[in-house]
């Protein structure tokens, strides 16, 4: 590795240090950014990782094409989404993984929406993650949780919920990567279990954040919203809190209003129809382009299957604009063992629909797509995808061909890369 190189991964973490420093000490919920944030974040840092993939890449265009940008300059791009940040070795949705994302040129930064037991939003991938990204177990707020950890082979298995905490509670917990060791015989080995893949290098510092905290740091960092609302694992606690899902869903748009958002600059986002069509017909500024989330998932028992050409028109009907399901889903490989567009892919675009993807980077491709889980299976037997830098050829296809509006990724920098060198904006 160069110099240069490794000039710019440390780049990117003292910028990431330095944002997240000025973070804490501002409130501030101003729709315009300082002079002085503005100047903190015109140059975006990539660090070695997308160069790296680059170069690994089998010889010929697209490898010619990503290579003659490797000096860039690079600069922010709402194609590159950062998916709960920068969640690959940033803890994530937290403050320097918010602010890691928009260093790496995300243009977009999401944030997942559930809920405290006295009512605030704050961002969590789930209402009940915290045993597996938080060391609550190893707290005495151990023993507020839905079930409180109690030792190896416990059943039921540890449940512990944002809803099971006010939010000064929730507030003194330490975020860590979302990992868990269930063979562990004492609370603090419990938090181990980080895969080999990804790093706990970034653990110690995080802090977690409300919805408002996120957007104003957003605001801070130049980028833009992308909130999902999630669904209750607890939905009685969602109708004791809020009174209704509909109320959860507006008290998001309240939020948005009271911080003055521009609702150009927000994607919400759901799994529930319901909740994106309540956003479209109550809330029309933000809904217009409210994300209806798929859930296909062929895994599952009983699979849920991909929709329908008439539902995907039905959804254009009720005024749906952007659906966003798995990038698998998009995906084929033809018998010449080359990525293409899947049939689902072309028939969400004949039903008029735009296209949001996720996840890149949420997968180890290093022994290629047969090994690479959930996210590849559009290649079970590894026939294109055969290594890690194999996944911008399914970038490239979801770019080029899908034509997406944009897609999620647990590093941005390596999405940043890909549409820098390709012009996207």
């Amino acid at each position: 590795m160069t110099n240069k190189t490794l000039s710019i991964a440390f780049a990117l973490f003292a910028a990431i240090g330095m944002a997240v420093a000025n973070a804490a000490t501002d409130d501030e919920s101003s729709a315009t950014l300082d002079a002085a944030s503005a100047a903190s974040i015109k140059t975006i840092q990539l660090g070695p990782r997308p160069y790296y993939l680059v170069q690994g890449m089998d010889a010929g265009h697209l490898k010619s094409r990503l290579m003659a940008c490797k000096d860039g300059p690079f600069q922010r791009t709402d194609f590159s989404i950062a998916h709960r940040g920068a969640a690959l070795q940033i803890p994530e949705h937290t403050d320097i993984g918010y602010t890691a994302g928009a260093q790496m040129g995300a243009g977009i930064v999401e944030c997942d929406v559930t809920f405290t037991a006295d009512g605030e939003l704050v961002c969590r991938h789930s209402e009940c993650d915290l045993a597996t990204t938080t060391n609550i177990v190893a707290t005495p707020l151990n023993a507020k949780c839905t079930v409180p950890w109690t030792g190896p082979g416990q059943s039921p298995a540890v449940q512990c919920c944002t809803s099971d905490l006010t939010l000064d509670e929730l507030k003194t917990l330490q975020p860590k990567m979302d990992a868990s060791n269930p063979a562990a015989k004492t609370a603090e080995e419990f938090l181990g279990g980080t895969a080999s893949w990804r790093t706990d290098l970034y653990t110690g510092r995080a802090k977690i954040l409300t919805f408002k905290e996120s957007v104003a740091l957003n605001r801070k960092n130049g980028v833009k919203h992308t909130p999902e609302l999630k669904g209750a694992t607890h939905q009685d606690r969602v109708d004791d809190i809020f009174g209704s899902q509909e109320e959860y869903a507006q008290k998001l748009i309240d939020e948005l209003k009271e911080a003055k958002v521009n609702p150009k600059d927000v994607w919400l986002q759901s799994f529930n129809k319901d909740d994106v069509l309540y956003w479209i017909q109550n809330a029309p500024a933000y809904g217009q382009q409210a994300v209806y989330l798929d859930s296909i998932d062929p895994t599952t028992n009983p699979a849920i299957p991909r929709l329908t050409l008439d539902e995907l028109k039905a959804l254009k009907k009720d005024g749906v604009r952007i659906v966003a399901p798995p990038m698998w889903a998009l995906l084929d490989v033809n018998e010449a063992g080359q990525v293409v567009p899947s049939q689902y892919a072309k028939d969400i675009k004949k039903a008029g629909l735009a296209i949001i993807a996720w996840t890149f980077e949420r997968s180890d491709l290093r022994q290629g797509a047969s090994k690479g889980g959930w996210y590849y299976l559009f290649d079970p037997e590894g026939k294109a995808i055969k290594k890690d830098s194999d996944m911008y050829k399914a970038l490239d296809v979801l770019a080029q061909q899908v034509k997406i509006l944009g897609i999620f990724s647990d590093w941005p920098a390596t999405v940043t890369y890909y549409a820098n060198c390709m012009g996207l904006k």
